[in-house]
């Protein structure tokens, strides 16, 4: 296992990198919270490394080796699986289970890893409806897309959120806006005002109204294609 700093610097580029292209330096440091000169060593670090774990191009930024990708995957791995052990088994509900599962992820071994996913019968999703890395590194491909691009009057299931504020689930909680939800899009208001939607699946269900950002976090998918298992 790596240091805990190294995997806290590779798991955070590896998720700058979703967003695309190489992770400056500069994001890098906001990211972690921690000073410019603390990220130049680090990636210094980490290039000079045998197998080295990122390539870094001056004035370009910073890229994981696919060494560096699979060491990055199996922190996300280990983390996605507490969130899911902490909500199934202990009762956390899915505002609290980051930090905890945060705390704890660098310090479990790939044996332990391994038999929480067992326990859990190797989910796939974790309680955000983030996909679950394999062993192998490989993740399930989804074709989501957000709730603020649904058009007004179709219904669509909810399949992920795209933060971890807790402040911001626990406020789609008291919606009642939560994985599997079933939801129609009422109204959207023009100039990227909110969204009406109506918050389950009979045509009685209440009416929620949602900013733009917020619906924008919010992953959805057609009814018929439901990826929980």
């Amino acid at each position: 296992m790596q240091s805990e700093a190294v995997e806290k610097y590779l798991k955070t580029i590896y998720e700058i990198q979703q967003h695309g292209g190489r992770v400056k330096t500069t994001n890098l440091a906001q990211t972690l919270n921690v000073t410019a000169g603390s990220v130049t060593d680090m990636i210094k670090r980490l290039s000079n490394l045998r197998p080295k774990l990122v390539s870094h191009e001056l004035h370009k930024g910073v890229a994981l080796t696919p060494r560096g990708k699979k060491v990055a995957l199996s922190v996300i791995r280990r983390h996605r699986l507490l969130e899911t052990f902490l909500n199934r088994v202990l009762g956390f509900s899915w505002d609290e289970v980051h930090d905890e599962a945060q705390n704890l992820e660098h310090h479990i071994s790939d044996r332990l890893t391994d038999a929480i996913a067992e326990y859990l019968n190797h989910p796939q999703y974790d309680p955000h409806g983030d996909p679950i890395p394999g062993k192998d590194g490989k993740m399930k491909a989804d074709n989501f897309r957000s709730l603020g691009s649904t058009p007004v009057g179709e219904s669509v299931r909810i399949a992920r959120v795209h933060h971890n504020d807790a402040e911001l689930l626990r406020y789609l909680d008291k919606l009642e806006i939560r994985l599997e939800t079933i939801v129609t899009v009422v109204e959207k208001a023009p100039f990227q005002g909110p969204l009406s939607i109506r918050v389950g699946a009979q045509r009685s269900a209440p009416i929620k109204t949602l900013g733009i950002n917020v619906a924008d976090e919010i992953m959805v998918e057609p009814i018929s294609n439901s990826h929980f298992v």
